[in-house]
């Protein structure tokens, strides 16, 4: 195992993960047919072996199957590693691939982490998120609930993800939140403008997730790029062939400066991120192993202050094309 790469820890709370974690939902679900399982494990493996110590997953990915494979592939080093997952959805009684609605209700949250408990073959989740603001449940009664199963030792840390504003401060004040979990990138930076100041005055992380603009800025997917028929990425406006074209001039950025790094665009693109705040933990995700030691290199790559101001200023001029999302799940965001 490398222990050489830098921790850090996720606000106040005193979880410290490794500086660059691993969104495992890609491992088999949302980008088309799933790769082979015994090779997924394998990553994970090397993952471990290259520093990584948090892993991102939750009980909608499959749904079901991805917390299963995290916990087939982490059981043996559960000690070693950090696992976060999620809850939040109706899952479909009957096995289907589509979730129901949202659900945090104080009933069904217990029943998702003692599901969540046995998929990842742990007596304990590290940090547990509810994916997505119930509007039906107030955040209060969530935050007691988990801070009942904090109590009971069932779960050590709280995130949200995609919270607003509002709700962050209404639940931290049941049960202190651990980190967010919301989008964050080059490419969609409105986080900076309520979220950052608020997260900072609170003592609370910051877990970015597609900090690649789902593969985009990492330069290996332009306008002609077809992606797989069950690909999600098909019914992201901004990911559209004629945003992609649009969008070019962000990647052309991050090339820009890789060049002068000696990196590639996508380890300039989380260098970024890691530079913005020490309590920043980019979770990107990946099924290669060549795009894994990449993701990890960046941590070695230092950006000064005027080198972020340089990019910041460039991407400033960039106005990027599409919402990050299709019009139904936009709507399950910022409540």
């Amino acid at each position: 195992m490398n222990a050489n790469i830098e921790k850090r820890q996720l606000g106040n709370s005193g979880l410290e993960v490794s500086a660059i974690g691993f969104g495992c939902m890609g491992l088999n679900f949302s980008y088309g047919p799933a790769p082979d399982k015994k090779e997924m494990i394998a990553l994970l493996h090397k993952a471990v072996d290259l520093g990584v110590t948090f892993f991102d997953t939750a009980e909608v990915y499959g749904p079901l199957t991805n917390e299963e494979l995290v916990g087939e592939a982490l059981s043996s080093i559960r000690d070693k590693v950090v696992i976060a997952t999620k809850f939040g959805f109706e899952i479909d009684p009957n096995g289907g691939p589509q979730w129901l609605g949202l659900n945090s209700r104080p009933e069904h949250i217990r029943k998702a982490v003692e599901g969540s408990l046995k998929r990842l073959k742990t007596d304990v989740i590290d940090l547990l998120y509810q994916h997505r603001v119930d509007p039906n449940v107030p955040i209060e009664d969530v935050a007691g609930t988990v801070k009942d199963l904090i109590a009971e030792g069932k779960v050590k840390h709280f995130g949200l993800s995609e919270a607003s504003v509002l709700n962050i401060r209404k639940a931290h004040a049941v049960q202190p939140v651990t980190a967010l979990q919301s989008e964050y990138s080059l490419w969609w930076r409105e986080p900076e403008a309520e979220i950052l100041p608020l997260l900072e005055e609170l003592g609370i992380g910051f877990v970015p997730y597609s900090p690649l603009g789902k593969g985009f800025l990492t330069g290996k997917i332009n306008e002609n790029t077809t992606f797989d028929k069950n690909d999600f990425r098909n019914t992201t406006p901004r990911l559209s062939p004629e945003n992609r074209k649009a969008n070019q001039a962000v990647v052309d950025l991050l090339s820009q400066f890789a060049k002068g790094k000696n990196a590639t665009p996508a380890q300039i693109a989380l260098a970024w991120l890691l530079a913005e705040k020490p309590w920043i933990v980019p979770i990107p995700g990946t099924t290669k192993n060549s795009r894994l030691e990449e993701n990890m290199g960046a941590v070695a790559i230092n950006l000064s202050a005027s080198e972020l101001q340089e990019i910041k200023t460039a991407a400033e001029k960039i106005e990027v094309q599409g919402n990050r999302y299709s019009e139904g799940a936009q709507k399950l965001i910022n409540r």
